[in-house]
Protein backbone atom coordinates (compact mmCIF):
# COMPACT_ATOMS: atom_id res chain seq x y z
CA UNK A 1 0.00 0.00 0.00
CA UNK A 2 1.38 3.39 -1.00
CA UNK A 3 1.18 6.16 1.61
CA UNK A 4 1.60 9.71 0.39
CA UNK A 5 2.94 12.67 2.32
CA UNK A 6 -0.47 14.24 3.01
CA UNK A 7 -1.82 10.98 4.45
CA UNK A 8 1.14 10.76 6.84
CA UNK A 9 0.51 14.35 7.97
CA UNK A 10 -3.14 13.48 8.66
CA UNK A 11 -2.25 10.32 10.62
CA UNK A 12 0.31 12.22 12.70
CA UNK A 13 -2.13 15.06 13.42
CA UNK A 14 -4.92 12.68 14.43
CA UNK A 15 -2.43 10.90 16.68
CA UNK A 16 -1.46 14.20 18.33
CA UNK A 17 -5.12 15.00 18.97
CA UNK A 18 -5.95 11.66 20.52
CA UNK A 19 -2.88 11.78 22.76
CA UNK A 20 -3.92 15.19 24.11
CA UNK A 21 -6.27 14.22 26.95
CA UNK A 22 -6.60 17.75 28.26
CA UNK A 23 -9.20 18.26 25.58
CA UNK A 24 -12.17 16.23 24.37
CA UNK A 25 -12.00 15.70 20.60
CA UNK A 26 -15.11 15.42 18.49
CA UNK A 27 -14.86 14.38 14.85
CA UNK A 28 -15.41 17.99 13.79
CA UNK A 29 -12.60 19.12 16.13
CA UNK A 30 -10.21 16.63 14.55
CA UNK A 31 -11.22 17.69 11.03
CA UNK A 32 -10.62 21.34 11.95
CA UNK A 33 -7.19 20.56 13.45
CA UNK A 34 -6.08 18.45 10.47
CA UNK A 35 -7.22 21.18 8.04
CA UNK A 36 -5.26 23.75 10.03
CA UNK A 37 -2.05 21.65 9.96
CA UNK A 38 -2.41 20.96 6.23
CA UNK A 39 -2.75 24.70 5.59
CA UNK A 40 0.24 25.61 7.78
CA UNK A 41 2.52 22.91 6.35
CA UNK A 42 1.37 22.49 2.75
CA UNK A 43 -0.68 25.60 1.97
CA UNK A 44 -3.85 23.55 1.33
CA UNK A 45 -6.81 25.90 1.74
CA UNK A 46 -9.77 23.63 1.04
CA UNK A 47 -9.27 21.58 4.21
CA UNK A 48 -10.13 17.90 4.49
CA UNK A 49 -13.45 16.06 4.23
CA UNK A 50 -15.27 14.21 6.97
CA UNK A 51 -15.17 11.00 4.90
CA UNK A 52 -11.37 11.22 4.60
CA UNK A 53 -10.84 11.56 8.37
CA UNK A 54 -13.27 8.71 9.10
CA UNK A 55 -11.35 6.52 6.63
CA UNK A 56 -8.06 7.55 8.25
CA UNK A 57 -9.32 6.57 11.70
CA UNK A 58 -10.50 3.20 10.42
CA UNK A 59 -7.15 2.59 8.76
CA UNK A 60 -5.29 3.52 11.93
CA UNK A 61 -7.46 1.06 13.87
CA UNK A 62 -6.62 -1.75 11.47
CA UNK A 63 -3.40 -3.69 11.06
CA UNK A 64 -2.92 -2.68 7.40
CA UNK A 65 -0.22 -0.20 8.40
CA UNK A 66 0.72 -2.07 11.55
CA UNK A 67 -0.81 0.58 13.84
CA UNK A 68 -3.73 -1.35 15.42
CA UNK A 69 -4.51 1.92 17.18
CA UNK A 70 -6.88 1.48 20.19
CA UNK A 71 -9.18 4.33 19.14
CA UNK A 72 -12.47 4.47 21.02
CA UNK A 73 -15.46 6.83 21.07
CA UNK A 74 -16.60 8.01 24.50
CA UNK A 75 -20.18 9.12 25.12
CA UNK A 76 -20.79 8.41 21.41
CA UNK A 77 -19.05 11.69 20.64
CA UNK A 78 -15.44 12.09 21.81
CA UNK A 79 -12.49 10.28 20.22
CA UNK A 80 -9.49 9.16 22.26
CA UNK A 81 -7.02 6.34 22.80
CA UNK A 82 -8.10 3.61 25.20
CA UNK A 83 -4.44 3.28 26.19
CA UNK A 84 -3.23 6.66 27.40
CA UNK A 85 0.38 5.76 26.56
CA UNK A 86 -0.31 4.71 22.98
CA UNK A 87 1.03 6.56 19.92
CA UNK A 88 1.46 5.47 16.32
CA UNK A 89 5.01 6.83 16.55
CA UNK A 90 5.81 4.19 19.16
CA UNK A 91 4.31 1.22 17.34
CA UNK A 92 6.51 -1.84 17.94
CA UNK A 93 8.09 -3.46 14.89
CA UNK A 94 7.52 -7.17 14.40
CA UNK A 95 10.48 -9.55 14.42
CA UNK A 96 10.40 -10.15 10.65
CA UNK A 97 10.53 -6.42 9.91
CA UNK A 98 13.34 -5.92 12.42
CA UNK A 99 15.46 -8.58 10.73
CA UNK A 100 14.87 -7.02 7.31
CA UNK A 101 15.75 -3.57 8.61
CA UNK A 102 18.95 -4.85 10.21
CA UNK A 103 20.06 -6.25 6.87
CA UNK A 104 19.23 -2.95 5.13
CA UNK A 105 21.17 -0.95 7.73
CA UNK A 106 24.14 -3.25 7.27
CA UNK A 107 24.03 -2.71 3.51
CA UNK A 108 23.66 1.06 3.79
CA UNK A 109 26.63 1.29 6.14
CA UNK A 110 28.81 -0.26 3.44
CA UNK A 111 28.06 2.69 1.15
CA UNK A 112 28.48 5.33 3.82
CA UNK A 113 31.95 6.26 2.58
CA UNK A 114 30.63 7.46 -0.77
CA UNK A 115 29.88 11.16 -1.05
CA UNK A 116 26.52 10.31 -2.64
CA UNK A 117 25.41 8.76 0.67
CA UNK A 118 26.85 11.36 3.04
CA UNK A 119 23.48 13.03 3.53
CA UNK A 120 22.10 9.66 4.68
CA UNK A 121 24.72 9.06 7.37
CA UNK A 122 22.66 10.65 10.16
CA UNK A 123 19.54 8.73 9.12
CA UNK A 124 21.49 5.46 9.06
CA UNK A 125 22.95 6.16 12.51
CA UNK A 126 19.51 6.89 14.00
CA UNK A 127 17.96 3.82 12.43
CA UNK A 128 20.79 1.63 13.69
CA UNK A 129 20.45 3.10 17.18
CA UNK A 130 16.70 2.45 17.26
CA UNK A 131 17.21 -1.12 16.10
CA UNK A 132 19.83 -1.67 18.78
CA UNK A 133 17.39 -0.76 21.52
CA UNK A 134 14.45 -2.64 20.00
CA UNK A 135 16.29 -5.92 19.56
CA UNK A 136 19.54 -7.69 20.27
CA UNK A 137 21.89 -6.20 17.72
CA UNK A 138 23.64 -8.94 15.77
CA UNK A 139 26.97 -8.66 13.99
CA UNK A 140 27.03 -7.54 10.37
CA UNK A 141 26.88 -10.61 8.11
CA UNK A 142 27.66 -8.98 4.78
CA UNK A 143 30.58 -6.82 3.72
CA UNK A 144 31.48 -5.12 0.47
CA UNK A 145 34.89 -4.48 -0.97
CA UNK A 146 36.23 -1.24 0.43
CA UNK A 147 39.39 0.79 -0.03
CA UNK A 148 39.65 3.77 2.31
CA UNK A 149 42.73 5.11 0.48
CA UNK A 150 41.12 5.10 -2.96
CA UNK A 151 41.09 8.58 -4.46
CA UNK A 152 38.34 10.05 -6.59
CA UNK A 153 35.30 8.77 -4.69
CA UNK A 154 34.30 12.36 -3.93
CA UNK A 155 33.73 12.83 -7.67
CA UNK A 156 30.99 10.18 -7.93
CA UNK A 157 27.99 12.22 -6.83
CA UNK A 158 28.79 15.49 -8.70
CA UNK A 159 29.69 13.57 -11.87
CA UNK A 160 26.47 11.58 -11.59
CA UNK A 161 24.49 14.82 -11.35
CA UNK A 162 26.26 16.29 -14.38
CA UNK A 163 25.56 13.14 -16.42
CA UNK A 164 21.94 13.10 -15.27
CA UNK A 165 21.41 16.73 -16.28
CA UNK A 166 23.49 16.41 -19.47
CA UNK A 167 26.13 19.01 -18.70
CA UNK A 168 29.33 19.36 -20.71
CA UNK A 169 32.42 19.38 -18.46
CA UNK A 170 35.85 20.95 -18.46
CA UNK A 171 38.04 18.18 -16.99
CA UNK A 172 41.65 18.31 -15.84
CA UNK A 173 43.05 14.80 -16.17
CA UNK A 174 46.46 13.19 -15.78
CA UNK A 175 46.92 9.60 -16.89
CA UNK A 176 49.58 7.37 -15.38
CA UNK A 177 51.72 7.79 -18.50
CA UNK A 178 51.43 11.58 -18.79
CA UNK A 179 54.04 13.86 -17.21
CA UNK A 180 51.61 16.77 -17.04
CA UNK A 181 47.82 16.98 -16.67
CA UNK A 182 45.64 17.97 -19.64
CA UNK A 183 42.55 20.15 -19.60
CA UNK A 184 39.88 19.31 -22.12
CA UNK A 185 36.17 19.60 -22.85
CA UNK A 186 34.25 16.32 -22.38
CA UNK A 187 30.69 15.10 -22.79
CA UNK A 188 30.13 12.65 -19.88
CA UNK A 189 27.87 9.63 -20.41
CA UNK A 190 28.41 6.87 -17.86
CA UNK A 191 29.96 6.03 -14.48
CA UNK A 192 31.41 2.52 -14.30
CA UNK A 193 32.82 0.55 -11.35
CA UNK A 194 35.35 -2.24 -11.76
CA UNK A 195 37.08 -3.95 -8.86
CA UNK A 196 36.30 -1.13 -6.45
CA UNK A 197 37.71 1.50 -8.83
CA UNK A 198 35.50 4.00 -10.65
CA UNK A 199 35.67 5.25 -14.23
CA UNK A 200 33.93 7.85 -16.35
CA UNK A 201 32.99 7.08 -19.94
CA UNK A 202 33.07 10.32 -21.92
CA UNK A 203 33.74 11.76 -25.37
CA UNK A 204 36.21 14.63 -25.78
CA UNK A 205 35.06 17.64 -27.78
CA UNK A 206 37.89 17.06 -30.22
CA UNK A 207 37.42 13.58 -31.59
CA UNK A 208 34.70 11.02 -32.08
CA UNK A 209 36.04 8.23 -29.88
CA UNK A 210 34.86 7.44 -26.37
CA UNK A 211 37.45 7.53 -23.60
CA UNK A 212 37.47 5.83 -20.21
CA UNK A 213 38.78 8.17 -17.50
CA UNK A 214 39.76 6.83 -14.08
CA UNK A 215 38.20 8.96 -11.34
CA UNK A 216 41.36 8.76 -9.24
CA UNK A 217 43.25 10.46 -12.10
CA UNK A 218 40.76 13.35 -12.43
CA UNK A 219 42.33 16.38 -10.75
CA UNK A 220 39.49 18.81 -11.23
CA UNK A 221 36.34 19.42 -13.27
CA UNK A 222 33.69 22.05 -13.69
CA UNK A 223 30.68 22.69 -15.94
CA UNK A 224 31.30 24.27 -19.33
CA UNK A 225 28.00 26.17 -19.76
CA UNK A 226 28.98 27.66 -23.11
CA UNK A 227 29.49 24.21 -24.62
CA UNK A 228 26.34 22.45 -25.82
CA UNK A 229 26.01 18.89 -24.55
CA UNK A 230 26.25 16.31 -27.33
CA UNK A 231 24.33 13.08 -26.83
CA UNK A 232 26.09 9.98 -28.05
CA UNK A 233 23.93 7.76 -30.24
CA UNK A 234 26.54 5.43 -31.65
CA UNK A 235 26.29 2.66 -29.06
CA UNK A 236 24.09 1.19 -26.38
CA UNK A 237 25.87 1.83 -23.08
CA UNK A 238 24.02 -1.08 -21.48
CA UNK A 239 25.94 -3.46 -23.74
CA UNK A 240 29.14 -1.48 -24.35
CA UNK A 241 31.13 -3.42 -21.74
CA UNK A 242 29.56 -6.82 -22.42
CA UNK A 243 32.42 -8.09 -24.59
CA UNK A 244 35.37 -7.34 -22.36
CA UNK A 245 36.95 -7.95 -18.98
CA UNK A 246 37.47 -4.66 -17.18
CA UNK A 247 36.84 -1.22 -18.69
CA UNK A 248 39.62 -0.60 -21.23
CA UNK A 249 38.16 -0.45 -24.72
CA UNK A 250 37.86 1.69 -27.83
CA UNK A 251 35.14 1.49 -30.46
CA UNK A 252 37.68 0.15 -32.94
CA UNK A 253 38.49 -2.88 -30.78
CA UNK A 254 37.10 -6.14 -32.09
CA UNK A 255 36.11 -9.26 -30.23
CA UNK A 256 38.41 -12.31 -30.28
CA UNK A 257 37.73 -15.91 -29.45
CA UNK A 258 40.25 -16.50 -26.69
CA UNK A 259 41.02 -20.16 -25.95
CA UNK A 260 42.72 -20.98 -22.65
CA UNK A 261 43.95 -24.13 -20.93
CA UNK A 262 43.47 -24.25 -17.17
CA UNK A 263 45.20 -26.94 -15.09
CA UNK A 264 43.14 -29.44 -13.10
CA UNK A 265 43.75 -27.69 -9.76
CA UNK A 266 42.27 -24.38 -10.91
CA UNK A 267 39.62 -25.83 -13.24
CA UNK A 268 36.90 -26.03 -10.55
CA UNK A 269 37.54 -22.39 -9.60
CA UNK A 270 37.26 -21.17 -13.21
CA UNK A 271 34.16 -23.28 -13.83
CA UNK A 272 32.33 -21.93 -10.77
CA UNK A 273 33.62 -18.36 -11.26
CA UNK A 274 33.78 -17.79 -15.04
CA UNK A 275 36.27 -15.28 -16.39
CA UNK A 276 33.53 -13.83 -18.59
CA UNK A 277 29.83 -14.32 -19.30
CA UNK A 278 30.67 -15.86 -22.67
CA UNK A 279 32.83 -18.60 -21.12
CA UNK A 280 32.32 -22.08 -22.59
CA UNK A 281 34.10 -25.31 -21.65
CA UNK A 282 35.37 -26.93 -24.85
CA UNK A 283 37.18 -29.91 -23.37
CA UNK A 284 37.83 -31.52 -20.00
CA UNK A 285 40.38 -34.26 -19.26
CA UNK A 286 42.86 -35.38 -16.60
CA UNK A 287 45.12 -32.36 -17.25
CA UNK A 288 42.41 -29.73 -16.77
CA UNK A 289 39.97 -27.88 -19.00
CA UNK A 290 40.04 -25.88 -22.21
CA UNK A 291 37.71 -22.87 -22.20
CA UNK A 292 36.76 -20.22 -24.72
CA UNK A 293 35.69 -16.64 -24.05
CA UNK A 294 34.76 -13.98 -26.62
CA UNK A 295 36.28 -10.71 -25.47
CA UNK A 296 38.28 -7.66 -26.49
CA UNK A 297 42.04 -7.99 -26.02
CA UNK A 298 42.99 -5.46 -23.35
CA UNK A 299 45.20 -4.87 -20.32
CA UNK A 300 42.69 -6.27 -17.82
CA UNK A 301 42.43 -9.55 -19.77
CA UNK A 302 46.21 -9.91 -19.74
CA UNK A 303 46.34 -9.20 -16.02
CA UNK A 304 43.61 -11.77 -15.37
CA UNK A 305 45.55 -14.44 -17.28
CA UNK A 306 48.87 -13.55 -15.65
CA UNK A 307 47.18 -13.75 -12.26
CA UNK A 308 46.85 -17.50 -12.74
CA UNK A 309 50.59 -17.79 -13.36
CA UNK A 310 51.69 -21.24 -14.53
CA UNK A 311 48.15 -22.58 -14.05
CA UNK A 312 46.79 -20.99 -17.24
CA UNK A 313 48.06 -20.98 -20.85
CA UNK A 314 46.81 -19.05 -23.88
CA UNK A 315 46.18 -21.37 -26.82
CA UNK A 316 44.79 -18.71 -29.16
CA UNK A 317 44.85 -16.15 -30.62
CA UNK A 318 48.58 -16.08 -31.30
CA UNK A 319 48.68 -12.31 -30.78
CA UNK A 320 47.57 -12.67 -27.16
CA UNK A 321 49.77 -15.72 -26.54
CA UNK A 322 52.78 -13.75 -27.79
CA UNK A 323 52.01 -10.79 -25.50
CA UNK A 324 51.66 -13.02 -22.44
CA UNK A 325 54.88 -14.86 -23.30
CA UNK A 326 56.79 -11.59 -23.62
CA UNK A 327 55.46 -10.31 -20.30
CA UNK A 328 56.42 -13.53 -18.51
CA UNK A 329 59.88 -13.37 -20.09
CA UNK A 330 60.28 -9.74 -18.97
CA UNK A 331 59.27 -10.76 -15.45
CA UNK A 332 61.85 -13.57 -15.46
CA UNK A 333 64.53 -11.12 -16.63
CA UNK A 334 63.78 -8.89 -13.67
CA UNK A 335 64.15 -11.77 -11.24
CA UNK A 336 67.41 -12.84 -12.93
CA UNK A 337 68.76 -9.29 -12.73
CA UNK A 338 67.81 -9.02 -9.06
CA UNK A 339 69.52 -12.34 -8.31
CA UNK A 340 72.75 -11.14 -9.89
CA UNK A 341 72.89 -8.05 -7.67
CA UNK A 342 72.43 -10.02 -4.44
Amino acid sequence: MSINKLALIRYKTIDDCLRNRRRKWTLDDIIEKVSEVLYDNEGIENGVSKRTIQADIQLMRSDKLGYNAPIIVMDKKYYTYEDAEYSITQTPINDADVEKMKVVVGLLKQFNGFSYFEEMSEIIARLENNLYYSTHQSRNCIQFEDNKQLRGLQHINPLYQHILHQRTLFIEYQSFKALQPRKEIYHPYLLKEYRNRWFLLAKPKRGNHLLTLALDRILNFEPAPDEKFVEYKGIDFDTYFSDLIGVTKTQKDKTYKVVLHVNKYNAPYVITKPLHASQEVLKEDETGIIIRIEVVLNFELEREILGFGECMKVLSPRLLASKIKKRIAASMDRYDAAAQTE
